[in-house]
């Protein structure tokens, strides 16, 4: 694999493995691992497929744009308001959880009481890199994404003798949605995918690989660490699964396991705090300082002030904005097929059906969600 096409496809992997990892041992550890595993694939295609039609977006559209700019482009005034809203909500959510799982993550490593001391400590390391952009951004992001895989197969040898069968064969089909929107949320990544075209800009027949390898990468992770977790900690999971591990074995895999969740989420804040950054930058003309400070410090206080869980922002934000999301990428897709300026380095052409699956599946996971909370 050579070095654009193993940058780009790092720069996906890397934005979509982050907190939500995890967080989903917990939510499958509710509803049971085989109704878990079913939410992992389903869901793991599909947005694959959704990732391939951006990557397709992309390649039709001339110039440079984020989500926003392609939903202004092909959905016109409202659509971009939709989609700016939408993934304003998304990525902020993601960075305050983020944020959360950091500060909980180290002072777990340092047996500290108080997150927010490592929620600052954390921001004040990585937020330079948000700011100074993609250069660097591409140094760091290969390099954890590099140390993340390292450690989840690591993790995988070291946890394997202490699984227990009896913790794989629960069962609760009463919480059989639990687990939705925190996948979900999981798998978003498709920010990334303008970003890759930038990478692969001198090779974009590369960029259908790249993303391909990127969307699997994720689903073969979260399986295996699914797995794992729950063989190992069962019922016992905790919302960030490493900690549960200290707990179950000692302090060793504490620090081990809590290390792998640090680099993580440090893999997808880098990611999606550039990609809100840029799109302030280049579909709203905002200059770098005030769009850095847009990104950065609103997640910050958000997540200092406690006002929310780990675990629940995860999967309000999955639900809400995943699912929104996704509805307007085949909408934006659609029309990009008729309206779209340059021809793509590679087209797909599904049958309707699968929209319209992908469509329904995101719609009773609004509806669900909406008539849970009322």
């Amino acid at each position: 694999m050579n070095k654009p096409l193993l940058e780009a496809t790092a720069t996906l992997t890397g934005i979509t493995i982050g907190a939500g990892i995890l967080g989903i041992p917990y939510v499958v550890a509710q509803s049971g691992l085989f109704i878990g595993l079913m939410h992992l694939i389903i869901l793991g295609i599909f947005i694959l497929i959704l990732n391939l039609y951006v990557g397709e977006i992309a390649l039709r559209t001339k110039g440079t744009h984020e989500l926003t700019g392609y939903a202004s482009l092909y959905l016109g005034r409202y659509g971009k308001k939709t989609m700016t809203i939408i993934l304003i909500i998304g990525i902020y959510g993601a960075l305050i959880a983020y944020l959360i799982g950091e500060g909980q993550a180290l002072a777990a490593i340092f047996n500290y009481p108080n997150d927010n001391i490592f929620t600052i400590l954390f921001f004040i390391i990585v937020s330079p890199i948000i700011f100074f952009g993609l250069k660097i951004f591409e140094k760091a992001e290969l390099a954890i994404g590099v140390g993340v895989l390292s450690l989840i197969f690591v993790l995988v040898l070291l946890l394997f003798p202490y699984m227990q069968s009896s913790h794989l064969t629960t069962i609760s089909p009463q919480k059989a949605f639990i687990p939705y929107g925190v996948i979900l949320f999981a798998f978003l990544g498709a920010t990334a995918i303008p970003e890759m075209k930038e990478e692969l800009r001198k090779n974009k027949k590369q960029l259908k690989k790249a993303i391909i390898i990127g969307s699997l990468i994720p689903l073969i992770v979260y399986l295996l660490f699914t797995i794992i977790i729950i063989g190992v900690t069962g019922e016992s999971t905790t919302e960030i699964a490493t900690i549960g591990l200290g707990f179950a074995l000692g302090k060793n895999m504490l620090l081990l396991g809590n290390i792998f969740a640090v680099l993580t989420m440090t893999s997808a804040f880098l990611g999606l705090g550039l990609a809100l950054k840029w799109m302030y930058i280049y579909d709203y003309k905002i200059n770098n300082t005030f769009a850095f400070l847009l990104t950065c410090f609103i997640p910050l206080f958000i997540a200092l002030l406690g006002i929310t869980t780990f675990i629940k922002t995860l999967a309000l934000t999955g639900v809400f904005a995943g699912g929104i999301q996704g509805l307007l990428l085949i909408l934006i897709y659609r029309r990009a097929k008729k309206l779209g300026k340059r021809k793509p380095e590679y087209a797909l052409n599904l049958p309707k059906y699968v929209d319209y699956s992908i469509m329904a599946l995101f719609l009773l996971g609004l509806f669900y969600t909406l008539a849970m909370m009322l």
